[in-house]
């Protein structure tokens, strides 16, 4: 998408791509973040909040190459989110304290790619949308304003669903990794933090290959499919 703007293809729908990642970089990466934020606050860790992370404010989140990322693969990240395990409450194990607060982030992901689907659903049955995709194929060179909302949800959620699934991936220094990181022995877990710098490296090159797109897509694709009938109630209540 980005490789389409800077050779100057700036068709409607590379510009509707571009604005829902800004939307994405803006909005939902704050969210992701803040939602660690906010659960190691639950779990009686103030560091986050203390260093002014438990905030919407994209500023406070936004990582230059996570972003660059997104904008050119689909798939990034924001600022990690500083968390002191030993401050945790004693309900619960550390292990599964950083665990949960990990996981918190690619679920918010998963609640606005869900949430978006309900608008989606809600949105395709409108007369505004089917009046628009009436024009759109009497009128295929022009994409008109309905049909240019239609595809903005649509890269809404499918990018919302793609960074739950990257971020899952259990290598460092993704959620996925302290997910995993409850389950494996400690060993596991010092060979990856002695190893951190060099499966980071080889991690980014795997990303910029592109191996990762196919695998992504087709869980994305699932992911997709699991929400439309997780929504079926919609045209029923729509009529």
């Amino acid at each position: 998408m980005l490789m389409d703007l800077l050779h100057g293809n700036l068709d409607q729908t590379t510009l509707i791509e571009l604005l829902a990642h800004l939307v994405i970089i803006f909005l939902i990466l704050p969210l992701h973040e803040m939602a660690h934020a906010w659960t190691a606050y639950k779990l009686g860790d103030d560091t986050a909040s203390i260093q002014g992370r438990m905030t919407l404010n994209p500023i406070a989140h936004i990582d230059p190459i996570g972003a660059l990322l997104l904008l050119m693969t689909g798939y990034g990240w924001a600022k990690p989110v500083p968390i002191n395990p030993r401050r945790f409450d004693r309900k619960h194990s550390v292990r599964f304290g950083i665990a949960i607060t990990a996981l918190a982030g690619p679920v918010s992901n998963l609640i606005a790619a869900f949430i978006g689907m309900i608008v989606y659903r809600f949105y395709s049955l409108s007369d505004f949308f089917l009046n628009g995709w009436t024009q759109y194929w009497l009128n295929d060179e022009t994409l008109n304003a309905a049909m240019l909302l239609y595809y903005f949800l649509q890269f809404f959620i499918t990018v919302n669903i793609g960074l739950a699934l990257f971020n899952l991936i259990p290598i460092p220094p993704l959620d996925g990794s302290k997910v995993v990181s409850y389950f494996t022995p400690a060993k596991f877990d010092r060979w990856f933090l002695d190893n951190q710098q060099i499966v980071s490296l080889v991690f980014m090159i795997v990303i910029f290959s592109g191996i990762l797109s196919g695998p992504l897509g087709w869980l994305r694709d699932q992911v997709w499919r699991l929400f439309i009938f997780m929504t079926d109630w919609v045209p029923k209540i729509a009529g």
